[in-house]
């Protein structure tokens, strides 16, 4: 559970460190003796983080005894934003495949393509650049490590849905005849312990370390190559899982295995405040915006001890249309859900085996609910659990006044965010292109120019054509 008590001495920790941070240390974005060009970078993708998620996010975590509304962890970092479209043919709204492949290689291509262009030829990522340029590479996720965003900077593929093809370009598809990540950290077991192939074994054989727990993660001898991989598809939700700081935990132990002399390359994803979001589920948005908060606060103190370093956080998109406030009522009300013992879709499921269920939601969201209420929630027992997650949702979003527009991406700019090395660069408004241009640029000074050419673009042999990305985004 997140309680209040740990959310203020965040904030507490942020108000001091930011201050700190600000005026005592010269790896801002303009500051004059950073240096320019970083040893490492760090990419920071928070899925489906439109600005009103920002924003929301400062007001969950306000102190409310204290008449001002506290700065968050990413205000004093924020530089710039930046348009989202994807190529022509896919129109001005972009999936997670699209963006992510535009933010990797710089190029725009169409909804649901993996690292490939509009012709289905396939592009060099940021990732490989790097790898090419002898430096280690690593990506930290929240999703299966095969989704959409990790994807696009590994492999290539005319379809994000090609799961089990995805997870085989991990291990086949090679830099120089290097494995493309040295780290990967994430969900995904079903998609690399199959019965047709056991790509887990095919690492473990060429050498890498495998964690399928989070303790014994830590385990793992600094310095190696990781798989792990600690849920079948994605991750437990934040309010669910054994560690809701998990993304802060597992970016903390890729750079522990990254760290060299040549310098390393990270993608770090916050995947599931777009899950939150496309299910239009505030709460469980706010525990992953939570999550991302930790890690951000995490990678301003390794700035901090690592100058040479550049940190970027942008949003591929924004998801949901989410508004703060609604119906005309200019109230948000975020006590509502500071304090949950579970995620709201795991409290709907539950609630059906409760002998009173208006009595445990109420001790599950951390709040009094009247008679009223509680007969409300006593009423749905008997109703399936789409149904009571549905009802959930809508009661909470009642409670702290929470509008949404779409169970879908909505086609806004987002925010972009730089601390570091060479953060400068990454100031004012541009394309997302522009991220990956600037990390090119950034790489290859005096590089290579050349695409890797050792794979093709796979075919969509697999393609599940009962899979849906616009109703079933996490396509299980």
């Amino acid at each position: 559970m997140i309680r209040r008590s740990f959310l203020l001495a965040l904030t507490s920790a942020a108000m001091l460190g930011g201050c700190a941070y600000t005026a005592a240390n010269a790896d801002q974005p303009n500051g004059d003796s950073a240096p320019q060009v970083p040893k490492n970078i760090i990419m920071v993708v928070a899925d489906g983080m439109g600005p009103a998620f920002t924003t929301a996010y400062r007001n969950y975590q306000d102190d409310p005894d204290t008449p001002q509304v506290e700065s968050s962890v990413l205000d004093d970092i924020l530089v710039g934003a930046a348009s989202t479209y994807p190529a022509q043919e896919s129109g001005f709204v972009t999936d997670s495949a699209a963006a992510a492949t535009a933010l990797a290689t710089g190029i725009k291509s169409y909804n649901g393509a993996i690292g490939v262009d509009s012709d289905k030829q396939p592009l060099e990522s940021v990732m490989h650049r790097a790898k090419a340029q002898g430096m280690r590479t690593g990506l930290a996720v929240t999703s299966q490590i095969v989704h959409a965003t990790p994807a696009s900077y590994v492999a290539h593929n005319e379809s994000r849905h090609n799961y089990d093809e995805l997870a085989e370009s991990f291990f086949d598809f090679r830099v120089n005849g290097e494995f493309v990540a040295d780290v990967m950290l994430g969900g995904g077991t079903q998609f690399f312990e199959r019965k047709d192939r056991d790509l887990v074994a095919e690492f473990i054989d060429n050498g890498y370390e495998y964690a399928d727990t989070y303790n014994r993660l830590a385990a793992v001898p600094t310095g190696s190559q990781v798989l792990g991989l600690f849920a079948p598809v994605g991750l437990p939700p934040a309010l669910d899982d054994t560690r809701q700081n998990r993304l802060s935990y597992l970016t903390e132990q890729a750079v522990k295995h990254l760290e060299n002399d040549k310098g390393f390359f990270l993608l770090v994803e916050a995947s599931q405040v777009d899950w939150a979001a496309h299910a239009n589920d505030i709460a469980a948005a706010m525990a992953e915006m939570h999550d991302l908060a930790l890690t951000m606060a995490y990678l301003k103190d390794y700035v901090k001890q690592h100058p040479d370093t550049l940190v970027i956080l942008t949003a591929d998109h924004s998801t949901g249309g989410l508004t703060i406030g609604a119906d005309g009522d200019y109230r948000w009300s975020p006590e509502y859900i500071q304090n949950l013992k579970a995620s709201t879709r795991a409290i709907a499921a539950n609630m059906g085996e409760a002998d009173k269920p208006g009595e445990f939601i109420a001790s599950q969201l951390g709040f009094e609910l009247n008679d009223e209420e509680k007969r409300h929630f006593d009423d749905l027992k008997k109703a399936n659990k789409v149904e009571r997650y549905t009802a959930l949702k809508a009661f909470i979003d009642g409670k702290t006044n929470t509008g949404w527009t779409t169970s879908g991406h909505t086609g806004v700019d987002v925010e972009v965010f730089a601390f570091g090395a060479g953060a400068a660069a990454l100031a004012g408004k541009m394309d997302n292109t522009h991220i990956a241009h600037t990390i090119f640029s950034m790489l290859a000074r005096g590089g290579s120019q050349q695409q890797p050419a050792s794979e093709k673009p796979v075919k969509a042999t697999n393609s599940n054509p009962n899979c849906d990305y616009k109703s079933d985004w996490r396509c299980q």
